[in-house]
């Protein structure tokens, strides 16, 4: 059994030989990069990733980053394309194709297939001077020195840097088709991110009541429209033209107990805060939030485009979410 040293210095050997190939892979980008990047980003069609082994989980990870961020991309296993496979690959789509030596037999095979087809070839390899290399149209190098594991077998440095590489092409591609974080939200609508992105205040505060008294309204009354709204707050609107006039909270409530007055008397212009903080229904989810935040308070009041009342946005609406 390794003790604890001997775990813990594998571990860092590891990783300084990934970051040392990663330092390598950044000198690596140049004319050849960009040809490759401009082939994608004009052609008609899209962008097919392929490999075997190792470098065809990478292939696939590289499809997904692709599709997330503006580039249609689809993942092809070079032996299922030299079986049949090969005709998903269409007549204005670029071929990406990854190998750590360039001479897989698959590999090789698929290489000739797609240049008996027409369509543009990229290499994604360790050493220019292979079959791969030769027969691409553009070359895109991933220089390893080494494997990162301590026989220097498995894929390890080398995959790192492919799907480095890869990153590095979506990037570039990101920026060349102005890829924006609203289109990103359109790729991911289910995710947090996309939520912050797309979600408004409307499409939350639509599920909630919209509890709301006059202001000689007793504070029996109040309780009971508290209660039953479930919001722990109600509106104080004027009953003539609804005009907000004010809110009362919970913590209004504790605030009025705590004072030794006549509970009877109790009207909501007693016991209401002037001035409620608001937020209009249009605005994004991810502001509220930062509303809430900043005031230190649990709900909102939300109003429309001609400041009418609308009802209330409270904070376990955007946990509910995955906002927070």
């Amino acid at each position: 059994m390794k003790n604890a040293n001997q775990i813990e210095q594998v571990a860092r050997e590891t990783l300084r030989i990934e970051v040392e190939t990663l330092r390598a892979l950044e000198g690596s980008i140049g004319a050849s990069f960009v040809a490759s990047v401009r082939a994608i980003f004009n052609c008609g069609g899209r962008l097919v990733v392929t490999g075997v082994g190792k470098t065809a989980i990478v292939a696939k990870k590289i499809v997904a980053t692709m599709n997330s961020t503006g580039t249609p991309s689809l993942f092809l296993h070079a032996a299922d394309a030299i079986h049949g496979d090969i005709g998903m690959v269409q007549e204005q789509d670029v071929v990406l194709c990854l190998s750590k030596s360039g001479e897989t037999a698959e590999i090789k095979v698929l290489a000739m297939l797609v240049r008996q087809l027409g369509n543009p070839l990229i290499a994604m390899v360790s050493k220019a001077d292979c079959t791969l290399g030769r027969l691409a149209d553009h070359v895109l190098l991933t220089p390893i020195i080494r494997e990162a594991d301590p026989n220097d077998l498995a894929p390890t440095a080398s995959t790192t840097a492919q799907m480095a590489l890869g990153d590095a092409m979506a990037s570039a591609l990101l920026t060349l088709k102005g890829f924006t974080h609203r289109d990103f939200a359109k790729y991911h609508p289910g995710g947090s991110l996309g939520k912050q992105l797309y979600l408004r205040v409307r499409d939350l505060a639509t599920h909630n009541a919209a509890p709301a008294v006059g202001p000689a309204a007793p504070l029996r009354d109040v309780l009971l429209e508290m209660s039953s709204k479930r919001l722990g707050a109600t509106a104080v609107l004027d009953p003539r033209n609804k005009e907000l006039l004010g809110i009362v909270t919970d913590g209004d409530l504790r605030r009025m107990l705590s004072k030794s007055r006549n509970l009877e008397e109790i009207t909501a212009t007693d016991i209401m805060t002037v001035g409620p903080k608001t937020i209009r229904e249009d605005a994004l989810a991810v502001k509220a939030l930062d509303v809430l935040r900043t005031h230190n308070i649990s709900q909102l009041i939300v109003m429309d485009e001609a400041d009418q009342y609308v009802g209330f946005l409270h904070l376990h609406d955007l946990i509910r979410e995955g906002i927070v």
